[in-house]
């Protein structure tokens, strides 16, 4: 089994260990982390990889101008939600945030990537190559594209006070802490879930998301993905991973099954028992790798996070703003690690 305390140069030094967290949908944002394309290469060319890569998969058009353009350009929500570009923009950023945080000397123990952040952390770990994975990605957000309409919302609730609510294909697609559930399902379905769960007085929050993620909507569309998978070299982790779909370190053996990977749209994200599973194995500083802090305040509800044993370091803002707010938060995020892990490169080009 892996261990986050004896993982390889974790705690050089007695210095604390580091583990990323990487978001997946609802923490896209128009312009996420763009403030560090002049501040930051690292970043500027890991992203300039990851869109070339993403463009060289296929899409969008097969350009890499339209999907930056997309990134840089756009003000409109809608279409940074659509699942054509929030997946396909959230794995570039993950990936290109992740590379930074590589580049500043940290050597994570562990990376717990929560849905699409997940192939970037497989990426980040060796499991695929950036070209293979921007292939895969490419391939699920083309059959995503098609899938039905539905949505996603947080609920204030745990799994089992939202069970009785749910029909009609309505499921928990996300258990994001312990009471921090999340359902999914198809579009009118959903609204009348969430209409009887709010007038029983349940708190809830649409999630940024125009598809269904992770319910049994999305079966067809992802159906025969993992003949597509099955023709991609794959690695054994270098970095674990922590998957937020087993809630236990990657196995090679799972590394290696295209239908491991094929059907994580459709299975639900275990967040909280990964993190849980995580931090049970030692007490890193959790960095989440990732636009706005939406990791980083599930974490802070963990126990291990509330008596000081671990910490929590976001790199970027909580909301979206300026590009000074960008590089901002990546200084101050440095600067963090320099004082908790003791890495002495943690500091902005």
């Amino acid at each position: 089994m892996n261990d986050v305390r004896t993982a390889a140069d974790g705690r050089d030094g007695g210095t604390r260990p580091v583990a990323l967290l990487l978001p997946g949908q609802g923490a896209q944002h128009p312009r996420m982390a763009a403030g560090l394309l002049a501040a930051e290469p690292v970043f500027a060319e890991a992203m300039d990889e990851a869109l070339t890569a993403l463009a060289d998969a296929g899409g969008p058009g097969g350009h890499t101008t339209s999907l930056r353009e997309d990134w840089l350009g756009s003000r409109d929500t809608a279409l940074t939600d659509h699942v054509t570009r929030s997946q396909p923009l959230l794995f570039a950023v993950d990936y290109a945030l992740g590379r930074l945080v590589l580049g500043w000397g940290v050597r994570p123990v562990a990376l717990l990537g929560h849905s699409i952040g997940e192939v970037a952390a497989a990426v980040l770990a060796g499991v695929f190559t950036l070209p293979d994975a921007a292939a895969m990605v490419h391939d699920r957000v083309t059959r995503l594209a098609d899938a039905p309409p539905g949505g996603m919302v947080a609920v204030a609730a745990t799994r089992e006070e939202v069970a009785p609510f749910l029909t009609d294909g309505v499921v928990v697609g996300a258990v994001n802490a312990l009471r921090q559930t999340v359902l999914a399902g198809p579009d009118d379905p959903l609204r009348t879930v969430t209409a009887a769960l709010a007038g029983a007085g349940f708190v809830l929050q649409r999630v940024p998301a125009s598809t269904a993620f992770h319910s049994p909507a999305l079966a067809p569309a992802m159906s025969g993905a993992d003949e597509r998978i099955a023709a991609l070299p794959v690695g054994e982790p270098r970095i674990p991973v922590m998957s937020g779909y087993t809630g236990r370190f990657l196995t090679p053996a799972e590394a290696k099954d295209p239908a491991f990977w094929s059907r994580q749209p459709v299975a639900p994200v275990l967040f909280w028992p990964a993190l849980d599973a995580l931090l049970a194995q030692g007490d890193p500083v959790l960095v989440e790798a990732g636009p706005g802090q939406g990791l980083s305040q599930l974490a802070r509800r963990h126990p291990a996070v509330r008596s000081g044993r671990s910490a929590v370091v976001p790199l970027l803002p909580a909301r979206p703003g300026t590009a000074e707010d960008d590089v901002t938060a990546v200084r101050a995020a440095a600067a963090a690690l320099r004082e908790l892990a003791g890495v002495p490169d943690a500091r902005p080009v």
